[in-house]
């Protein structure tokens, strides 16, 4: 009798089931149909899922990358990875990239933030040229993170840059008042006491998002246009120092480490324990060109959210993989 009675209530379990998840029927209607309390109706289908009856299954759809971006997450310790599909030139890995970006700053900035914000960063002037206005302030302050002072013909890009987001987030700009790059550590020292600098300078310990590019030693169009850029002998001195890649123009090794250098201690911003003391560290970057510093930012906790193509995403796990 009892043997009976279970497979009774694991038939009935089974149908209560099939008319709810598959055929689209309320519980009240599956009780009134079978003649059974809604309560009951409730219990077999919670004991069918605790079963194994019934199975939830995501299907993600094409081009979505799930997979990939779990296993970033995991393995770099990434509080979000964001991986898009592109083509694989420069450009196509661009435009992907900076609509991927913009469509985060959407969905992600709800009130409240400081936005600290990379001067000389091409993709994310892309992303914030698409990024339509909030119908609500989002955020306090747009802070430049260093100098963003340079070639009169490009730096109306990087005043752009911080207008736009300050105008989509309803925010208050604030400008980093010098150069990025100084000709001595000495002139970057006297800078850094300059009062407008100060200023900015006592802001940083208050950004709670920063948007930042990672850079590989050879400069990006925007910046070596800027002037704020290594000279020959900086980037001999940072080869040899092990410098793969820049966030925010501070060098990094492979691993992620600091590299100190001349440059570095002519540069006017904020530094690599500044940089990575902020809560919510986004890069969007791509390209083949980028991985190495790419995956040298990522070991370093430089940033800890990552927009990133499909291509650099399967060579960082694929190496990791590997090694």
């Amino acid at each position: 009798m009892p043997v009976r009675a279970d497979a009774a209530q694991t038939r009935l379990m089974v149908r209560i089931a099939r008319m709810y998840h598959e055929l689209g029927k309320r519980q009240t209607e599956i009780a009134a149909e079978l003649h059974v309390s809604q309560p009951r109706v409730s219990r077999l289908l919670k004991r069918a899922v605790e079963e194994g009856i019934v199975r939830t299954v995501v299907t993600a759809p094409e081009g979505t990358h799930l997979g990939l971006e779990e296993g970033l997450e995991e393995r770099f310790g990434l509080t979000e990875c964001i991986v898009v599909d592109s083509g694989k030139a420069d450009a196509e890995i661009d435009a992907a990239l900076s609509s991927a970006a913009a469509t985060y700053l959407e969905t992600t900035l709800t009130g409240g933030d400081v936005i600290g914000l990379s001067s000389w960063s091409a993709t994310w002037l892309a992303a914030i040229e698409q990024l339509p206005a909030f119908r609500t302030c989002v955020a306090t302050r747009v802070v430049q993170l260093f100098g963003g002072a340079g070639h009169p013909g490009v730096q109306v890009k990087t005043t752009r840059l911080i207008d736009l987001l300050a105008r989509a987030t309803g925010a208050e700009p604030v400008f980093f008042p010098s150069p990025a790059v100084l000709g001595s550590a000495a002139a970057a020292e006297q800078l850094m006491k300059d009062p407008g600098v100060g200023r900015v300078m006592m802001l940083l310990p208050t950004v709670t998002i920063a948007l930042v590019g990672i850079g590989s030693l050879e400069p990006s169009a925007l910046l070596r246009e800027s002037g704020n850029m290594t000279t020959a002998e900086d980037a001999v001195e940072l080869r040899a120092e092990g410098a793969v890649g820049d966030v925010c123009l501070r060098f990094f090794d492979a691993d992620g480490a600091p590299v100190r250098s001349s440059y570095d201690a002519r540069l006017v911003g904020a530094d690599a324990d500044q940089i990575r003391a902020i809560p919510r560290r986004v890069a969007a970057a791509g390209g083949e060109r980028k991985r190495a510093a790419i995956r040298g930012a990522l070991r370093g906790g430089w940033v800890n959210v990552l927009i990133t193509d499909v291509y650099t995403a399967r060579d960082l796990l694929d190496r990791l993989d590997r090694a």
